[in-house]
């Protein structure tokens, strides 16, 4: 999953291509420009890429593509699927290589809150204020699936892909005796011992899932902070956006922006665990550490 679409030039592709989701908070350039980069990577790939931005992001995605010329994809499998997310509802539509990528027609759905969801993760939005709406996301795990490696050796059984079985089998709340093919550390090559699930949950630990949450541009208003707090409460990591130092709220405030000190009141309101900011203005190059400092000074009370 990635957050924002800003200058991902620098990933790897081998990075790159495992996106299959993408959730865009708002189409300013600097939020934005990747788009151009993810396509032109995943183009031949047999792949779709669900992204996800504000009011008028189909606009901006179709835009995007119109830009280019397709006469030479109508073999490639790829598509982006987009979708709008207003207040109250979701409007979608599907682009296809194979079609020149014309937009086809749109689909709309209910918005409860809740973006996507599975047996492991769920991604949640809120909109914010930033002069135009600006959605702020959090990622929740259900709950988190740690090995013991340890209690599989000592029980003769091999590391490998079963692991990933059994941990979907886990998160799908298979029953105990649900089977699995495991191959067995001592046996010839390729040998197998079929296993309830019920016998192997010593084997593991399921803790309590992290919430990360992802607030980009916004102003510091008292609707937007109700809205980040019911979003980012208890999370065990919030990224939050910083602009300014507070000497210029100010300007933060012109520009749209949180200063750093706002991030960290709204942090230890949220009461998360921790607080990364970002997103600084360039005037601050070599304020780094006061941005830093601010905003963990606040945090922390």
């Amino acid at each position: 999953m990635l957050f924002d679409m800003g200058e991902i030039g620098a990933f790897r592709p081998a990075k790159l291509l495992k996106i299959s989701h993408a959730f865009v908070s708002h189409t300013h350039i600097d939020h934005f420009v990747g788009f151009d980069t993810l396509v032109r990577l995943m183009l031949n790939r047999e792949k779709a890429l669900r992204v996800f931005g504000p009011p008028g992001f189909l606009a901006n995605v179709r835009g995007r593509l119109a830009g280019y010329t397709w006469n030479l994809t109508e073999g490639y499998p790829f598509s982006v699927i987009a979708a709008e997310v207003h207040p109250d509802r979701i409007l979608s539509q599907t682009f296809r290589s194979q079609q020149r990528f014309l937009p086809e027609e749109k689909r709309e759905a209910p918005f409860t809150g809740i973006l996507e969801k599975d047996s492991q993760l769920k991604i949640s939005a809120v909109h914010l204020d930033h002069f135009i709406p600006s959605l702020a996301f959090a990622l929740e795990e259900r709950f988190h699936i740690n090995v013991h490696k340890e209690r599989l050796s000592e029980r003769g059984l091999s590391i490998g892909r079963w692991l990933k079985e059994m941990k979907d089998a886990l998160w799908r709340g298979e029953p105990a005796e649900f089977p699995l093919r495991v191959p067995l550390e001592s046996a010839r090559r390729g040998e197998e011992k079929v296993f309830p699930l019920g016998s192997l949950r010593d084997t593991v630990t399921l803790t309590p899932g992290q919430k990360i949450v992802y607030v980009a541009d916004c102003r510091f208003s008292e609707e937007n902070a109700r809205r980040i707090i019911q979003l980012a409460g208890g999370a065990d990591l919030f990224f939050c956006e910083a602009g300014f130092l507070d000497r210029d709220r100010n300007r933060a405030e012109e520009r749209g922006h949180l200063t750093a000190r706002q991030a960290g009141e709204l942090a230890r309101q949220c009461r998360v665990k921790k607080l990364q900011v970002f997103h600084f203005s360039p005037k601050y190059e070599k304020e780094a550490e006061e941005m830093f400092r601010e905003a963990e000074q606040a945090f922390r009370g």
